[in-house]
């Protein structure tokens, strides 16, 4: 930190003190640090969006009885399996963000285990789910195929590790203090475990689909959430707008 020598004159008397010049500069990797957190907080946003627009657009699909995922099947398909990368490169993003913001054993978990989310995410849209009763339009369940099975197993994985993140983050707030985002972490943790799993065995029914749901959006809050929080952790990036704490 730059220093200037003051020269004060009180009383008649003049006295030199220390003062800290203006901070002028631009922090880079605070930038991008900052940038990488701020897709975490579209990502969810995004992915919902997209997937009700195709939703209520799709014939034959039923918002009470079919998951998003099975989007991905029929001749637009392709439009759920891009829905699902984009939100999955965006969420990879935010995990870089938060290995780059928390340098710690937590700090690790909370990256890696969103990391593999996104992973997940990815190697999901590359396996189709097998067509349901209904969707599409005159398919009957009936089909298991190997590239059905895999979606499943990549997407249980996939909720397995972000509901283990967000229990991360809640021990590292808890430590730092912060108990209501702690709490936060701990319940968005704990609903996306038994919101999958109740999903799972009541798949297909209108609470195994509410379930999932509710799985799918505690995931999404719990993801903008953490990268809203560890956003303002990081320094501004202009250091002149650094306050004294940040600095």
């Amino acid at each position: 930190m730059a220093r200037t020598l003051t020269a004060v004159e009180s009383h008649g008397m003049t006295t030199h003190s220390l003062t800290e010049a203006p901070r002028t500069g631009f922090d880079t990797a605070a930038a991008v640090t900052r940038s990488l957190l701020g897709w975490g907080v579209i990502a969810g946003p995004f992915y919902v969006v997209v997937g009700l627009a195709l939703a209520v657009t799709r014939p034959g699909f039923d918002l009470t009885r079919h998951p998003l995922s099975v989007l991905m099947l029929g001749e637009h398909g392709w439009m759920q399996r891009a829905n699902l990368v984009l939100a999955a490169v965006m969420v990879l993003a935010a995990a870089c963000g938060v290995l780059r913001t928390v340098r710690n054993g937590r700090g690790l978990a909370m990256a890696t285990l969103t990391g593999v989310y996104g992973a997940c995410m990815i190697l999901s849209a590359g396996f189709r789910p097998d067509p349901v009763s209904g969707f599409p339009a005159g398919s009957e369940a009936r089909t298991v195929t190997t590239s059905g099975i895999l979606h499943l197993v990549f997407g249980a994985v996939g909720f397995l590790a972000l509901a283990g993140a967000a229990f991360a983050y809640g021990r590292w707030c808890f430590a730092a203090g912060e108990r209501s985002r702690s709490r936060l972490g701990t319940v968005c943790g704990t609903v996306i475990l038994l919101g999958f799993a109740g999903g799972a065995v009541l798949a297909q029914s209108v609470a195994g689909v509410g379930l999932l749901w509710l799985a799918v959006l505690a995931g999404w809050l719990w993801i903008a959430v953490a990268a809203a929080h560890l956003y303002t952790v990081v320094p501004h990036p202009v250091l002149s707008q650094r306050t004294g704490a940040g600095a």
